[in-house]
């Protein structure tokens, strides 16, 4: 009976933000009489939320080194945004534009990667430095004035308008019209099969290797989560098929679990987190893991400013602010450790997720946006503390 006890008990710890995020789903539902489950609105929560996904998955990184975060995004998604903008605005070529975002983002957390990597800086001072630095450049950039973008290109290609979805191919080569998008349930089917098969591949090694995991917990899993994605693909095969944002974060969340489950720097991310000095004493150069991570979370500011001033059609001065925040508190709902060493980007996904229902949901329902950010903060600090307490119990 105990272990059985057990087996529930650890069930629930490591599924808590998954019912959590399925509670959430199903109240809105309910609340909004089924609107927050239309094609219109899962889009819109893909486009809305482009930039945290982005965001949350470099911030990931610098967590995983000791529960470090940068601060700076918000500015720097702004500063990198406001150069294409005015660069775009001056009619200097479109792709130019976008080099130079994403290298001024990967320079700028290269720099503040120095300061902490190897001078010591505490990475909260370093990186609140940048916060207010930047967004200063940014006004300086934008002449205290908002920069609109007329270039269509750039628009369809990073997600700012009616037009910025993946074409339906099939219908195309069939000749045919209509709805379903048929290129978007192709895709969703391809990737429900490879995420089914990686799934088996997984089972089979863990018994190989003769390690004792749930298989019929895994099953469900697999099952639970293909019908989610399958759900998804086809309330947007009804719209106008995938948003083009949602390439961007597919491509960005797949590199990012390579890198997280797959490379020696991941793992030096997680060791450096766990216990740095014995990581150190075991040969690996812990400067250059700090200064991967920023120079990683400032390549992803770039992003993110790329796909902001496409969906905004342009910048203000005041735009990015609080991205920081939406993409820290992504990662630790998730799962992301306060102290570091664990975190992943599978749970790194369901907080943004479930930040962007909660968002979307109160907003359908009405809530009063002071109120939005009462209950944004008591999941925040209930995710941290539901950590702090897991740390402890296991102690």
């Amino acid at each position: 009976m105990n272990e059985n006890r057990m087996s529930v008990g650890a069930f629930f710890q490591k599924y808590t933000m998954v019912i959590a995020l399925v509670a959430v789903v199903i109240f809105f539902a309910i609340a909004t009489g089924g609107n927050s489950l239309m094609p219109g609105s899962i889009n819109n929560l893909i486009s809305q939320n482009g930039y945290v996904f982005v965001l949350a998955a470099g911030m990931l990184l610098c967590i995983l080194t000791g529960g470090n975060i940068d601060l700076s995004v918000g500015s720097v998604v702004c500063f990198t945004a406001a150069v294409g903008c005015v660069m775009m605005a001056s009619k200097i070529n479109m792709w130019i534009a976008v080099l130079a975002m994403l290298a001024i983002g990967l320079l700028i957390g290269t720099f503040q990667g120095f300061w902490i990597a190897k001078l010591r800086v505490p990475a909260f001072i370093a990186t609140l430095s940048g916060m207010y630095a930047f967004r200063g450049f940014s006004n300086v950039v934008l002449g205290g004035f908002r920069v609109d973008i007329t270039n269509e290109q750039f628009l369809i290609l990073f997600g700012g308008g009616r037009e910025c979805y993946v074409p339906d191919f099939i219908r195309q080569w069939t000749g045919t019209t209509g709805k379903p998008n048929l290129t978007c349930l192709a895709i969703g089917a391809i990737a429900i099969l490879v995420y089914v098969l990686m799934t088996v591949r997984k089972i089979m090694v863990q018994r190989k290797l003769n390690i004792h995991q749930s298989i019929p917990g895994q099953v469900i899993t697999t099952v639970l989560i293909s019908g989610v994605i399958g759900f998804i693909v086809w309330q947007l095969s009804n719209l106008r098929g995938f948003p083009t944002v949602l390439i961007w974060i597919a491509l960005v969340l797949g590199i990012y679990q390579y890198i997280t489950t797959k490379t020696a720097m991941g793992r030096h991310l997680y060791a450096v987190g766990g216990n740095e000095k014995a990581t150190a004493l075991s040969g690996v150069k812990t400067r250059n893991v700090y200064w991967f991570a920023y120079a990683s979370m400032g390549l992803m500011a770039g992003l993110a400013g790329i796909l902001t001033a496409a969906r905004a059609k342009g910048i203000d001065p005041v735009y990015g602010e609080g991205y920081e925040m939406d993409a820290i508190a992504s990662c630790f709902i998730g799962g992301a450790s306060a102290y570091g060493g664990i975190g992943k980007v599978s749970g790194m996904i369901i907080g943004a997720v479930l930040m962007g229902v909660i968002n979307q949901g109160m907003n359908m329902v009405g809530v009063d946006s002071n109120l939005q950010k009462v209950v944004k903060g008591l999941v925040l600090l209930g995710a941290v503390v539901f950590d702090v307490l897991s740390k402890r119990q296991k102690r």
